[in-house]
């Protein structure tokens, strides 16, 4: 039942994502900014949703007092959440209230449909191959961006780590939130135990995200301040899924208390 659900599922992203992208692709001619995004957005809600009507994969969301209220529409925060599946990536912009900024690599925007849709987006896509370049895209566009009322979003270990693994860390977040004065927000996310990375087999099963307080760049080293977000998040992923990391003994969660 698995690969026949997956099947339908993959299916239904096929069969949906042309019709959306083509109208998209139409209404960037004369929309741009925030009514693209949610028009975008209305998308990445049926991926969602059809991942659970159709896959059973259900969420539950904690913490999410820690980010700014629609009273607070233009404070900005810089999102780092955990990276272990497609899921994430098509879930945030449908469950998060405000407009996202996404840093990803420019490959992406060659996917036919879903990626030229994106390209016509206050997104930052930029070239892994060319450090330098990339962090100036980064600092220039994702200020610019949180100047117009987005939230900004990086996965801190750039690429999808497997369930009960780890990254590397990476600081180009907490080095955006440190040049821009904005807080980081640390999110932990068991999407794997659901959607394993590298694989369309999705299973039933719940996925929890945990949102960890905003944390104060002022005066802080982004080296440090990223120690500080991994922190959080791995001892939070272990208090979440804690099937997934068998070797970590108990205290450890004890030195990670739920937020």
């Amino acid at each position: 039942m698995i690969y026949l659900r997956s099947f339908f599922f993959v299916l239904w992203l096929v069969i949906t994502v042309v019709p959306y992208a083509t109208a998209v692709l139409i209404a960037s001619i004369f929309l741009r900014g925030t009514r693209l995004y949610w028009m975008c957005a209305g998308w990445l809600w049926l991926a969602t949703q059809g991942a659970r009507w159709i896959c059973g994969v259900r969420w539950r969301i904690q913490g999410m007092a820690h980010l700014p209220t629609a009273a607070d529409a233009q404070k900005a925060v810089v999102l780092a959440p955990k990276h272990q599946s497609t899921w994430e990536t098509f879930a945030f912009p449908a469950l998060m209230p405000h407009p996202l900024s996404y840093v990803f690599k420019r490959e992406l925007i060659y996917i036919p449909f879903f990626g030229w849709s994106m390209a016509r987006l206050d997104m930052v896509h930029i070239d892994r191959g060319r450090r330098t370049e990339a962090w100036r895209k980064v600092s220039e566009q994702g200020k610019q961006f949180m100047a117009q009322g987005n939230w900004m979003i990086m996965f801190p270990e750039g690429t999808r780590a497997e369930r009960g693994g780890k990254g590397d860390y990476h600081s180009g977040a907490a080095r955006l939130a440190i040049s821009a004065g904005t807080p980081i927000v640390p999110i932990a996310v068991t999407s794997a135990r659901c959607w394993p990375r590298r694989s369309f087999l999705l299973r039933p099963g719940v996925v929890d995200i945990s949102i960890g307080a905003p944390i104060d760049p002022t005066g802080r080293r982004p080296d440090a301040l990223m120690q500080e977000v991994e922190s959080w998040i791995e001892g939070e992923m272990r208090r979440l899924d804690p099937e997934a990391y068998p070797s970590i003994p108990p205290e450890t969660d004890a030195a990670n208390p739920a937020r």
